[in-house]
């Protein structure tokens, strides 16, 4: 009796978790029939660039139905470029005119004949959130700064050196003495090549050569050589570079009395850096060493071509340096990136390298900022500072903050300064100007039923450590004021080398937690006003950030993996939206699949399918095609390319007809069970 009441109870229980939940039920009872009849969730979908304006109505019909014809679910519409930067195409859709928002309608209308989807991006191009209505103050701001030397004393009207101002805007935030020695920080020094490879198959113009603007680029293994006329004591080590070089990181220091005799310094490790690493310079610190002579030896053995770190398509190790600053000053190690200036990852500084005494106490350093903001401005408008300064040797260090000057580089009509991600407003007008328009310019009912998805794509637009709100956002998260510690974000320590990396950790913290809190959800909230899910790709290693933490806010999580691209292809590309996805209860887990920096129209269905394996093993459970690009043209093939970029998923494809529609049936059966399941990997 008890046994069939049990059985009643249960038959009862599983019929009301039916009723409330009929969908998983119908999953759990039909997983047979989900992988036979797969529904349009589980389809791949595509990117779908239009290159330089060059768009037509017959071949976006055109685009819309192969896409349809090989089982797609929809695509993302991105435009790339504009007319002027491809006048052989002969375009006429320029972003944001009313001959481009009519094709975009078009498209809609299309696009619902044939029951698919479209997903947009949040600006023009495909990086990152910005547009012409972006003033430099409203862009992603950085903390920049002038020092002047003085002798301490009155100091009457005494005008200071504005910092870096990108596109003539500039906006104080602090100045500030402190105290120097009378050295000088730089000196001359004679600077000498060594080529240090003696095999017979040495080709000469590849050794150690320095070129008339002072450039040195070697493939061989050698050593630099700076010569001073007296004792110069180093205490770090300024790497400066035309683009990436990560060669230029591995040098070892030595250094001479005679310049016979030579002591081990110590050996440059490269921070980990990301591929746009080249918005700031790198200091390394070094234990403080007084010598006549420093030498910096290289050699390509010990790196590893096509490492996450290597430069961008490099597959011979090469140096090649811009420049060596030797500095007297002590400097935290890495500082550039510890202030959230570029996203780099770097040991900490030791306390051999930088002791107590080479950090400034906060007693020792005297903040000026109000009677320097309270000053009248002079005749020329700039201000001036009139204050006693105690005997002695005195850095005035000006701080500020401008526009970093990054723009969503990819983009047509649409292009303009990257909007401040720490500013709500800003991000909330970003969207207005852009995404939203979609719907005011088009066909407002038709645009709700098909515009679905709002996409933000891979950071490309560097990274932000600064806002006029920020330093009240720090003192609300972190407990305590930043203010004092403002020279830290020039790489000035600060009461012991331990102390002042806990100080920019927490900087990059808050940087961290903004990018979230205000432009992720920002969008976010956006999204679902107008009834739209929200997809994001990755946010490292480029800004400062938190890999994972924006994928709570964002409904589908999305990654990227290469084809045939080792130096561009970062595992964490991937990882970090699987593992962001699995921490946060996403279950459908998006990839940008396929993207190839040299496509040579050799790739077909069975060279991806490993590859698109590898990754639903991994966790990825939605495939996007990279790229299918509009071909304007019906009477032309293969049609239009994304410059040479691929993979070349497009309907003039040698493979389209056939191989498309099946390769995409086999992603869609796969993707209807890896939706389904739930996995345990992690």
């Amino acid at each position: 009796m008890k046994s069939r009441l049990k059985q009643q109870i249960f038959a009862f229980s599983l019929l009301a978790w039916t009723a409330v939940c009929p969908a998983d039920a119908q999953q759990t009872r039909s997983l047979r029939d989900q992988f036979q009849n797969p529904s349009d969730e589980a389809k791949p979908w595509t990117f779908w660039y239009w290159m330089y304006g060059a768009v037509s109505k017959e071949g976006i019909t055109a685009d819309l139905e192969a896409m349809k014809h090989a089982g797609l679910g929809g695509t993302y519409l991105m435009p790339i470029k504009g007319v002027s930067e491809g006048t052989q195409y002969n375009g006429k859709a320029q972003q944001l005119t009313p001959e481009w928002w009519e094709m975009v309608r078009f498209s809609m209308e299309e696009a619902d004949r044939l029951g698919l989807k479209l997903g947009m991006h949040i600006c023009d191009g495909f990086a990152l959130a910005g547009g012409p209505w972006i003033t430099p103050k409203e862009s992603m701001q950085k903390v920049v700064w002038s020092d002047t030397i003085i002798d301490g004393g009155k100091l009457n009207a005494l005008r200071l050196p504005q910092p870096e101002a990108y596109e003539n805007y500039y906006e104080d935030i602090a100045l500030f003495a402190l105290p120097v020695k009378d050295a000088a920080d730089e000196m001359p020094a004679k600077i000498t090549c060594v080529n240090l490879a003696t095999a017979n198959n040495v080709k000469s113009a590849q050794t150690v050569n320095m070129d008339a603007a002072g450039v040195i680029r070697s493939s061989y293994p050698c050593y630099i050589q700076y010569e001073y006329k007296q004792p110069f004591t180093c205490r770090n080590i300024e790497i400066v570079l035309n683009g990436n070089n990560y060669q230029a990181h591995r040098l070892k220091v030595m250094a001479s009395d005679d310049g016979v005799n030579y002591r081990f310094v110590k050996q440059l490790v490269p921070a980990r850096q990301g591929w746009q690493n080249t918005d700031e310079n790198s200091t390394h610190s070094i234990p403080a060493t007084t010598a006549r002579y420093f030498r910096f030896y290289w050699t390509p053995e010990g790196s590893e071509p096509g490492s996450e770190d290597m430069d961008a398509a490099k597959w011979k190790p090469n140096l090649k340096i811009k420049q060596l600053h030797l500095h007297q000053e002590a400097r935290l190690n890495q500082w550039e990136g510890k202030t959230g200036l570029v996203w780099r990852v770097a040991e900490s500084t030791r306390e051999e390298e930088v002791g107590k005494e080479d950090c400034y106490s906060l007693s020792q350093v005297i903040n000026l900022t109000e009677q320097y903001k309270n000053a009248p401005a002079s005749h020329s408008k700039e201000k001036t500072i009139t204050v006693v300064l105690p005997k002695g040797k005195w850095k005035l260090l000006r701080m500020g903050h401008t526009a970093t000057g990054h723009t969503n580089a990819t983009a047509g009509g649409g292009k303009g300064l990257e909007c401040d991600k720490f500013d709500p407003k800003t991000v909330r007008k970003q969207f207005d100007n852009w995404f939203a328009q979609a719907f005011a310019k088009t066909n407002p009912e038709v645009a709700r039923r098909v515009l679905k998805y709002m996409h933000v794509d891979s950071w490309e637009c560097g990274s932000q450590n600064w806002n006029p709100n920020f330093a009240a956002e720090f003192q609300k998260r972190r407990g305590y004021d930043l203010m004092p510690y403002l020279p830290l974000l020039a790489g000035i320590p600060m009461e012991s080398a331990e102390r002042s990396e806990k100080i920019l950790r927490d900087v990059r913290t808050t940087i961290a937690e903004l990018v979230v809190d205000v432009f992720y959800q920002v969008l976010a909230d956006c999204a679902k006003e107008y009834d739209c899910q929200f997809s994001a790709e990755c946010v490292a290693p480029t800004m400062v950030s938190d890999g994972l933490l924006h994928y709570q806010k964002v409904d589908l999580p999305m990654g990227e993996f290469w084809l045939n691209s080792p130096t561009h292809d970062k595992p964490n590309d991937m990882l970090d939206a699987i593992s962001g996805a699995h921490i946060y209860g996403k279950n459908i887990i998006q990839a940008e699949g396929f993207t190839e920096v040299r496509g040579t129209w050799d790739e077909y269905p069975a060279m991806l399918k490993a590859l698109l394996d590898r990754n639903y093993a991994l966790g990825i459970n939605r495939l996007f095609y990279h790229v299918y690009v509009h071909n304007p043209l019906l009477d032309r093939k293969p049609g239009m390319t994304l410059d040479g970029i691929g993979l070349f998923f497009q309907r003039d494809q040698t493979w389209w007809d056939k191989g498309a529609k099946a390769f995409s049936e086999y992603a869609t059966r796969c993707q209807a069970l890896l939706q389904y399941g739930h996995p345990v990997t992690d």
